[in-house]
């Protein structure tokens, strides 16, 4: 398997941990079984063309946010998730705020986990 798909796996995984974790703890916030994956891949895909966006737009705009770029990415991904897919309820503000910093702590965990105990490749720099 290359690294590149072993990257992106673990990105997937990270994110489906991150949502069933936000699914699990907060009432309101559900993912129907039947698009559970179909949930993951849009909010991972959202992530993925927001990210560069966010973090240009963050850099030009407002240099003092560039830490927080994750959160931001995850809240957006999150948001345009609930609004393109009928698979995800977010269920109010308060949800979509405590889901993001959920999301986003379940997914840093696995994306530093999985490396470790799965994809063993991803751990070691490229030469």
């Amino acid at each position: 398997m290359t690294r590149r798909l072993k990257s992106v796996l673990a990105l997937l995984a990270g994110n489906a941990i991150g949502l069933m974790l936000a699914a699990l703890l907060l009432t309101g916030f559900a993912i129907k079984p039947i698009s559970f994956i179909v949930v993951v891949i849009v909010f991972t895909l959202v992530q993925v063309v927001a990210e560069p966006l966010i973090l240009k737009l963050g850099e030009k705009r407002a240099p003092s946010l560039k830490g927080g770029i994750a959160l931001i990415v995850t809240f957006v991904g999150l948001l345009v998730t609930d609004l393109v897919t009928n698979g995800l309820t977010v269920g109010g503000i308060s949800n979509l705020l405590a889901a993001t910093l959920l999301v986003w702590l379940g997914a840093l965990i696995a994306s530093v986990v999985l490396p470790i105990y799965v994809f063993t490749e991803l751990r070691t720099p490229k030469k």
